[in-house]
């Protein structure tokens, strides 16, 4: 078997999440990459939100597709993969005896693998991926999101033609990856109605391809700004201009909120001590009503959605004008338009 170089700090991590449990990841991915070369094997698309010394590639890719097949752990291309890294780390697969036997196989003692989530429910999800680790989860948690330049020259030309200069923006995603975590749309309307009134401002409408393949990308927004389409480094760059964003808890949220933006995370049917974006200028609303938190299952057949439906604008509102001014009596602007190194 091939066998890495003995002074080689080169490591291969293997993370299969979706946008949200990427950026809860980030904070670990950071402490992993503080002095060795990595290798990050993941979701493509992920290459717009970490910096360059962390290579990213398709976690769709022969040398994994292989580990779910008998005698993988004997092919000389594996062998020679694996052989190439000092450690490997996985947060993939951990349930599939055959998958961590392979891996154990080609890896021999330089592998560490952890299950995807938790045993423990109430866990936040960032202090878990750091307790693999060993690691204690910082006062602050600020990861290094690069600004991609053609990102930058594209959000600059859009806040042009929009005639969004010296406008007060707020950015709202009214979707998610699962309808039954949305706030009603109509809602959404009111506060951007209610920014324009008040901050003689201007909002702009994201939505993601959920929502496109739902046909909801431009029904009941026809008379406002709405985006769709972006990659992750357009849409980062979005936000990271915007005065306040407004979302639902969804992968877009946690990344308003580790870009530093003023963040107002609606949460209804999931848990925040397990899932709250963890900026440090982010305020989460829910309504704490008995039933919620629930599981999948209940939250997939809720005949009424009260934690949701019952949370009213006006009371949003009135939130987002306490958070807004506890954020600037703090003088917590902080730069949200770089790394936060």
């Amino acid at each position: 078997m091939a066998r890495p170089d003995t002074f080689s700090k080169k490591i291969l991590v293997l993370f299969p999440g979706a946008l949200g449990d990427f950026i809860c990841f980030l904070p670990a991915l950071d402490a992993l990459a503080r002095d060795r070369e990595v290798d990050l094997l993941a979701r493509s698309e992920y290459a717009d939100l970490v910096p360059p010394r962390i290579r990213t590639r398709s976690l769709e890719r022969y040398e994994i597709s292989r580990l779910f097949v008998a005698g993988a752990d004997q092919e000389e291309r594996l062998e020679r993969f694996f052989g190439s890294y000092s450690s490997v780390y996985s947060w993939m697969g951990s349930g599939r005896r055959d998958f961590v036997s392979r891996l154990e196989t080609l890896c021999e003692r330089r592998l560490r693998i952890f299950p995807f989530r938790p045993e423990d429910s109430r866990v936040p999800v960032v202090d878990y991926f750091l307790s693999c680790l060993g690691v204690e989860r910082p006062r602050e948690l600020s990861p290094c999101i690069p600004v991609r330049a053609e990102a930058s020259a594209w959000i600059e030309d859009y806040w042009r033609r929009s005639g969004l200069q010296g406008r007060k923006v707020l950015v709202l995603t009214p979707g998610s990856g699962a309808s039954e975590k949305n706030w009603p749309r109509e809602l959404f309307r009111e506060v951007a109605e209610w920014w324009k009134r008040e901050f003689t401002g201007e909002s702009v409408i994201i939505f993601g391809p959920v929502e496109e393949e739902r046909g909801q990308g431009g029904r009941h927004w026809e008379d406002m700004r709405v985006v769709g389409g972006l990659d992750l480094a357009k849409l980062a760059a979005l936000i990271r201009r915007c005065d306040l964003y407004l979302g639902n808890d969804s992968g877009v949220t946690h990344l308003a909120s580790a870009l530093g933006v003023a963040t107002v995370a609606l949460f209804g049917p999931t848990d925040p001590l397990e899932w709250a974006p963890y900026g440090n200028r982010t305020t989460v609303i829910t309504q704490n009503i008995e039933c919620s938190p629930c599981s999948t299952q209940v939250m997939k057949n809720c005949p009424h959605r009260k934690c949701l439906t019952t949370l009213s604008a006006a009371h949003v509102m009135a939130r987002v004008e306490k958070f807004l001014a506890k954020t600037q009596q703090n003088g917590a602007l902080l730069d949200n338009r770089g790394c936060r190194d």
